[in-house]
């Protein structure tokens, strides 16, 4: 008999091959070279999808299938894929015991140039699994996807992985999610020795061990009692577990109280609760480049995160009424609602707009409506996909996760509707690119393609942008970092068969004011006939650091007609994206448009538009602009006898060394260092230490660029901002 009979749900379709309830849609996520993409192998292969497991370095993992990802050891765009899992009896209890579970698993990129990977993957899942190294514990890149989590609120677990390597300390990594990401995290399984000693794990619930024996592949275990020298270790694991689920879960604290026994089905069912109400976060370890602690991993992802229906519904605003929010309850009989959270470019397909459907069933033939749009599209293929693998379905139900082929004028955030009820889900937010780059093509039939390819991509990359600099007639590209740019180009090169050169990469430096001021925009044109007459006037000051543009109409008595104040305000935004000083967007600025005139006969929203741009760039010239520029928060590992060399150089970078911290053999440098200083870092770091120091680094943040590189700056930047 199962541990936990399963309710007859109504929102389920009879169709259906799974019930919601044994759904769970989850993202492996991480800081580059945890271990993610190579746990996500070890899940597939004990789940029964794959027969043989790939390696990373070998190129031959499921999820990184693109060529540049199996060339390089990285995963650069998230894959999903599906798999299928049935809870045995092994000797420790379990919630879902006899009963088969369907699990979409996205692995999502570490690296943070592609940050918008993990971004979109979070705004669909439900929950995540956080994977850290046994080693290194919490990296940069962790706290970004941890806040993404968040952010979005996605119940998680952690695993520690890499138990196997010398300097693994699992309880350390346990104590680092509680200090830097201020996890409730508790334990509920714990390593079996560590390094080369790593021999199972102990589940600390059913306080029984786990353990591993010859077979290298780690597909058969043994369930047996706890050695006797790690029991009391897991006796007092089991009793910090029930005080911490006690301080948050009623039934368990009951029991506690009433100094009755909390058996194991009654503790797992409160973790699950406390889970999937973000109160806690269970912790497990293992090593899967080792095949050990994997099955107790797929176990906890069943056990412990959510359905779609154990989290509370999406809500979206009603399209013809944005002020009434709406709940998106998950039933397969309501009306279909799903959102858009990435596009592809298949060679052999076509264009895929990858789907969460949140309500309702989605069947070929199909009629659903793009809110945003307006537009009606006919639904004439949808898939599931498995990684490169694609396979076609004719119904997709709520909770799942699937393709669309062949519908277009669709962006990624879009929410697809029946046209009984339409509503705009919140679609995921992205990051600013922060370094951009000339490209070049070298003939005329090269330009066609690149135009094709780079709109393309743009399209599936929220983070990469394509613009035509105005004053130089340059094609200009933009992204998140050398290595996103040096990817697009590869893309460009291999899909697209694109020969192109590009420039040194340049940053993507901004301008902002320091006081507030007025400013008075007039157009006036007479030609003999009828003229052109706009006269706007407008008040601008600092807004918070990191706040954008806020324009407000504070106009009143009908000194600029209504109809022409939306031309006022694009005026004010097309003088806000060119910038005053070179050419860079104006960022964190209020603006006020607070009074102006017009012309019965010549006034025009051409005029008034004209007049938004003078009076925008009369108020920067007096609020005393400056330029600001991305810094990156910079962390170097290092053997302790190279320390004082990368210091110093950090330093000769501008960079601002925010703390240091010794861990086993290693220090740990911290810093807040401009991007412009950190380009071939990578190779600097290197001479350095002999190869022995590593980095990351992660956007932190824009600062004011010292007033002498600005001048040099600015000089560079003359005939970009034409200084008008």
């Amino acid at each position: 008999m199962p541990a936990v009979m399963e309710k007859i749900q109504p929102v389920n379709s009879p169709k259906r091959p799974y019930p919601m309830e044994r759904t769970r849609n989850i993202g492996i996520a991480a800081h580059i070279d945890a271990g993610k993409t190579t746990a996500t192998e070890r899940i597939l292969f004990y789940t029964g999808l794959i027969h043989r497991m790939g390696e990373v370095h070998e190129g031959t993992t499921v999820t990184d299938w693109m060529e540049q990802e199996r060339e390089r050891g990285i995963t650069i765009t998230s894959a999903a894929t599906t798999c299928y899992w049935t809870q045995k009896e092994d000797g420790c209890p379990k919630l879902f015991e006899g009963l088969g579970h369907r699990i979409n698993i996205i692995d999502t990129p570490g690296h943070v140039d592609f940050t918008a990977e993990v971004e979109r993957a979070m705004r669909v899942l439900d929950g995540a699994v956080a994977v850290f190294c046994g080693v290194a514990g919490v990296q940069p890149q962790s706290e970004t996807v941890w806040r993404q989590a968040t952010k979005y609120r996605v119940p998680r677990i952690a695993f520690v992985n890499k138990m196997d390597r010398v300097g693994a300390d699992f309880d350390a990594v346990v104590q680092e999610l509680r200090q830097k990401l201020g996890a409730y995290a508790w334990p509920v399984y714990i390593p079996i020795g560590s390094e080369d000693q790593l021999r199972g794990v102990i589940d600390v619930v059913a306080q029984k061990a786990i353990l591993y024996g010859s077979d290298e592949l780690g597909s058969s275990y043994e369930v047996a009692e706890i050695p006797e020298e790690l029991r009391d270790r897991a006796q007092a694991a089991l009793a910090e577990l029930i005080d911490a689920v006690s301080n948050k879960d009623d039934e368990v604290a009951e029991l506690v109280i009433e100094d009755k026994p909390v058996d194991a089905l009654t503790l797992k069912r409160a973790i699950r609760r406390l889970t999937c109400r973000l109160e806690m976060v269970p912790v497990l370890g293992g090593s899967a480049f080792k095949n050990k602690g994997i099955q107790p991993l797929i176990d906890a992802i069943v056990d412990y995160l959510p359905s779609p229906l154990d989290i509370p519904p999406a809500t979206g605003q009603k399209a013809d009424d944005p002020e009434e929010l709406v709940e998106v309850k998950a039933d397969d009989h309501a009306p279909h609602c799903s959102l858009a959270f990435k596009l592809w470019s298949d060679p052999y397909v076509g264009k895929l707009v990858f789907i969460r459907v949140y309500r309702g069933m989605l069947q070929k033939g199909d009629t659903i409506i793009n809110t945003r749009t307006g537009r009606r599209e006919r639904v004439s293929r949808l898939m599931m996909v498995q990684a490169d693998k694609r396979i076609d379905v004719d119904t997709v139900f709520a909770g799942d996760i699937a393709a669309l082929v062949g519908v277009k004028n669709i962006s990624t955030g879009d929410t697809l509707c029946s046209r009984q009820e339409r509503i705009m889900l919140e679609p995921p937010t992205f990051p600013e690119p922060v370094i951009s780059m000339a490209v070049e093509p070298q003939s005329k039939a090269d330009r066609d393609r690149l135009n094709e390819g780079l709109q393309r991509l743009s399209e599936e990359d929220p983070t990469f942008r394509v613009f035509t600099n105005e004053e130089t007639g340059q094609l200009i590209i933009a992204g998140m970092g050398e290595l996103h740019l040096e990817i697009i180009r590869d893309r460009l090169f291999r899909e697209f068969k694109v020969q192109a050169n590009a420039g040194a990469p340049q940053i993507a430096y901004r301008e902002t004011i320091t006081q507030p001021a007025d400013g008075e925009g007039k157009f006036v044109r007479q030609t003999g006939g009828r003229g052109q007459y706009g006269h706007a006037v407008i008040k601008i000051e600092p807004n918070e650091r990191g706040k954008g543009v806020a324009i407000e109409n504070k106009i009143v008595g009908g000194v600029i007609p209504k109809e022409y104040i939306p031309a006022v305000i694009a005026g004010l935004q097309e003088a806000i994206a060119s910038g005053v000083l070179a050419g860079y967007p104006l960022v964190d600025l209020k603006i006020q448009i607070v009074d102006g005139t017009y012309h019965e006969v010549d006034s025009s929203e051409l005029a008034f538009k004209m007049a938004g741009i003078f009076a925008l760039k009369d108020a920067v010239r007096k609020a005393g602009p400056i330029l600001l520029e991305p810094v990156m928060k910079v962390e170097c590992t290092t053997p302790e006898e190279y320390q004082g060399d990368i210091l110093g150089d950090l330093n000769r970078r501008r960079g601002k060394i925010v703390s240091i911290e010794a861990k086993s053999n290693a220090t740990i440098i911290h810093a807040h260092v401009p991007l412009a200083e950190m380009f071939g870092y990578a190779t600097a770091i290197r001479s350095l230490s002999r190869g022995r120091a590593s980095y990351s680094m992660e956007p932190h943040s824009f600062e004011p660029v010292p007033a002498n590189l600005a001048a040099a700056i600015l000089d560079s930047a003359v005939p970009k901002a034409a200084r008008s």
